[in-house]
């Protein structure tokens, strides 16, 4: 888990309600059913109207990217590359069948399997380099789900707070009437401009940047694989892979 992202979403939250109570406000305060309506409902509405359907089912996959981000061990990953150029020189590029057959990750596995296949080295990088951008793409644009929401959450805020206010003015004969709108007027706009700055914007660059992590380890595998293919030695390949190290 990224703990990270966990005390980050809790401490914003705890800091805005902590501070409503701190005013002498309370938390009921803060909870309307009809701006929660407005403001999260036209919000999802308008993002599923930009976003295409392939673009929404991948947003809703990697959300959980935000507190469980895969995995990119690079240490361990160059030391994978190591161990398959040694097996390369020693026994030829066909000795590492059997690696590639207990290969987990997908994208290490293909290149692999072109190793063996005695494909050229501009073949394996046309190849990958296909997969590596159509997928780093592909999570870019899912990430912007979260991003379309975030910039129109405040702005659904701001309609929310308008029809409060009409309903207010409808009502200046009842003074009982007044308070509900007033309430949807005020809450409406806190929930669009909270949700975009607390929770959208942020879950949005979170997985933007867990997306580039993931982009970084392919390339790291890429240029090792072709390095391979080039029969490099496995020492000036150590070398030019510790350039991916953060």
């Amino acid at each position: 888990m990224d703990m990270l992202s966990l005390i980050g979403l809790v401490m914003a939250f705890v800091a805005i309600i902590g501070g409503n109570y701190l005013e002498g406000g309370h938390v009921s305060a803060l909870m309307n059913g009809p701006a929660a309506l407005i403001v999260f409902g036209g919000t999802f509405g308008a993002a599923l109207l930009q976003t295409p359907v392939s673009h929404f089912k991948r947003a809703i996959q990697i959300v959980s990217w935000v507190l469980f981000p895969p995995y990119a061990d690079l240490p361990s990953a160059i030391n994978n590359v190591i161990g398959w150029s040694m097996t390369a020189r020693k026994d030829g590029l066909l000795g590492l069948e059997a690696v590639a057959e207990a290969e987990l990750d997908p994208y290490a596995q293909k290149g692999l399997q072109l190793l063996v296949d005695g494909m050229e080295s501009e073949g394996i990088r046309s190849i990958l380099e296909v997969d590596l951008y159509t997928q780093e793409d592909r999570d870019l644009q899912a990430a912007k789900f979260y991003e379309c929401m975030g910039g129109y959450a405040p702005t659904i805020g701001i309609i929310g707070a308008v029809m409060g206010l009409i309903h207010v003015m409808g009502n200046l004969a009842d003074p009982s009437q007044l308070g509900t709108g007033i309430a949807v007027a005020f809450v409406a706009t806190i929930y669009g401009i909270g949700s975009a700055n607390l929770l959208f914007l942020p879950v949005a660059s979170k997985i933007k940047v867990t997306v580039l992590r993931q982009s970084r380890y392919r390339e790291m595998l890429l240029e090792g694989i072709l390095s391979i293919a080039e029969g490099e030695n496995p020492r000036s390949i150590e070398l030019k892979l510790q350039g991916f190290m953060e």
